[in-house]
């Protein structure tokens, strides 16, 4: 079976920087709805598209196709006391920017005086996605319902 819209779809992958240096690689396989749904990259979901098990994929994304360009404004200095007890750096701390939660990285405490990174580790980076496809399967109604379901996580039919 080849990978179509509502296909549910295991992939084996591995992320590299545009110099080969491994970034990212998952222990377990990525399971996906594969559709539009925005579970995996646009470009990579568009590169999957009429595969099937056993063959191997290569995506180059520029940053804006995978995690944005990094942004200097979300780079952020507070003071120690403002923030909880016994942050060290590498931590990641909940903040908000306009009401969206947003995951800062504590990248140096100086002092009295913390800096946070709200940009992905990522962010900014050209990327190589590749790998397997292991498995594709024509997704019932129910898996469908299931997954979008538990996505939104408010029991409401999306």
């Amino acid at each position: 079976m080849t990978i179509t819209k509502n296909c549910l779809v295991t992939i084996d992958y591995h992320i590299n920087d545009d110099e080969g240096n491994l970034l990212h690689e998952e222990e377990e396989p990525l399971n996906y709805l594969h559709g539009g749904y925005g579970h995996i990259f646009k470009a990579v979901e568009d590169a999957l598209e009429g595969q099937k098990a056993g063959d191997t994929f290569r995506v180059i994304l520029t940053s804006e196709q995978a995690f944005g360009k990094y942004d200097p404004e979300l780079v952020i200095t507070e003071d120690l006391n403002e923030l909880p007890e016994g942050i060290t750096v590498g931590m990641e701390l909940d903040g908000f920017i306009d009401e969206d939660v947003t995951i800062y990285m504590v990248t140096e405490i100086e002092g009295d005086q913390v800096t946070l990174d709200g940009n992905h580790p990522l962010a900014g980076m050209d990327l190589v996605f590749e790998g397997t496809v292991l498995e594709v399967h024509e997704a019932s109604e129910e898996e469908i319902h299931e997954i979008l379901n538990h996505e939104h996580g408010c029991g409401c039919e999306h």
